[in-house]
């Protein structure tokens, strides 16, 4: 039976499945389109007739991430009155679902350390590390980068909370992500390094499956996983979550240049199809050798983003193989007002104004994009407002919140403008600390 995040446990008269949701919501839905977020194991289901959802006030619907032993099988949209999902809806939506291929279990269990970077946000941490301690895998350590902090909660709360000896702290002064993600990669002991962020709860078999990932395509990397939402509750999160890319795609890909793919004619400057920096994992040595994380780009700096998409494509142009394994999941709690909303649409457009400066300042990665008609950024931006699946049957969101969100459009545009001015910027700060 699984556990963790949608972890299915069966009652005592058999009739029932409870469902735990993927993130704790410490408020209730503000949205009539609100969904609970959990996932079930078809393996699990035995002779229940229904589903109950813990923690279900206010939610009339829920979208479940379904598993057949353990491999993904898709997302089913139902609705839950009361907290009850009825089986026959169930198997009604789960026979909508087209087929998905999988990787095969990993037959090894490399040492992987995983990397968490964090900045004064010790809730969200704790959170983050109570999940990690929980995952499913033999092998593998922690490495908490405490970034530039401003005080020394952080410290404490490892000290005081997380004795295990799998887990270790260190002190990254300087600020900037890819200056964090660095000092991890250099503590790292595992041969892979998975990141992942202070504001999110992985799967139970998330290692598992990066290693089945990395096992099933020898030359690779790097191995990206899926980020579903694992709140819904406001429009807000609605709308993001109707727009990014990265919580859709379930289809098993992999990216190299020796069988560069079809449908990505700008590849490999494509990074809306690669992942995103919440879930993913590198072989250490090739990340060193190719000089870790471009340290005038992330979160920060005055770019904002980035140092992801960079180095998804620079393990491409050096010759690996970059996997995106759907199995490997990370749920994260997207922002939940608009004015986050804009401070994230913001960070996105300087970052990839700022790689596409980078790319276009290097001679040989600027002959690659002019040679595939350069488009990138328009091209990452449409991948993220479009999805591979409908991401939120329901109610729209409110008319004039939609308007509002529809100017952020805007503001990312002007943010991929200023781009080459912040990545100008970032360099010459980089190279004065």
């Amino acid at each position: 039976m699984s556990e963790g995040a949608g972890q299915v446990l069966e009652d005592l008269q058999g009739e029932a499945l409870i469902l735990v949701p993927a993130m704790e919501s410490l408020l209730p839905p503000a949205w009539p389109g609100a969904r609970w977020i959990g996932s079930v194991d078809l393996e699990d289901l035995a002779d229940c007739s229904r589903f109950e959802l813990e923690n279900h006030a206010g939610y009339e619907r829920a979208r479940l991430l379904v598993r057949a032993s353990g491999a993904v099988r898709g997302f089913v949209d139902v609705p839950s009155p009361a907290g009850i999902v009825d089986r026959t809806v169930f198997e009604d939506a789960l026979a909508a679902l087209p087929p998905v291929a999988s990787f095969p279990p990993a037959v090894t269990t490399p040492h992987i350390t995983v990397v968490v970077c964090t900045r004064d946000r010790t809730l969200q941490l704790r959170g983050a590390l109570l999940t990690i301690l929980a995952l499913d895998y033999p092998h593998f350590d922690v490495v908490v980068v405490d970034n530039a902090p401003a005080t020394q909660a952080t410290e404490e709360l490892v000290r005081r909370e997380f004795r295990d000896q799998r887990v270790r702290l260190v002190t990254e002064p300087v600020p900037g992500l890819s200056h964090a993600r660095n000092t991890g990669l250099r503590h790292a002991r595992g041969d892979v390094v998975a990141f992942t962020d202070d504001d999110v709860v992985v799967d139970r078999s998330w290692l598992r499956e990066i290693a089945a990932a990395f096992e099933a395509v020898p030359g690779a990397a790097c191995v990206t996983g899926l980020v579903p939402a694992g709140e819904l509750r406001t429009p807000t999160q609605g709308y993001f979550d109707s727009k990014v890319s990265w919580s859709r795609s379930l289809v098993p890909q992999v990216y190299s240049l020796a069988n560069p793919p079809a449908a990505l004619p700008k590849f490999p400057f494509s990074p809306g199809a690669f992942g995103t920096g919440a879930n993913f994992a590198l072989r250490r040595q090739p990340a060193l050798r190719l000089g870790g994380f471009d340290p005038a780009l992330g979160v920060g700096t005055p770019t904002g983003g980035g140092e992801d998409i960079d180095m998804f494509t620079r393990v491409i142009l050096a010759g690996h193989a970059l996997v995106v394994q759907p199995a490997a999941i990370v749920w994260h709690r997207h922002r939940d007002g608009l004015e986050d909303l804009r401070v994230q649409a913001r960070g996105y457009g300087n970052g990839l104004g700022a790689w596409m400066t980078k790319v276009m300042m290097d001679p040989h990665t600027a002959r690659l994009a002019l040679a595939r008609s350069w488009g990138v950024g328009l091209e990452f931006l449409n991948r993220r407002q479009q999805a591979g699946q409908p991401a939120l049957q329901g109610p729209p969101i409110h008319s004039s919140l939609e308007a509002q969100v529809d100017r952020l459009v805007w503001l990312q545009l002007l943010a991929v403008a200023l781009g080459p001015y912040k990545y100008l910027q970032s360099r010459r700060a980089a190279a004065g600390s």
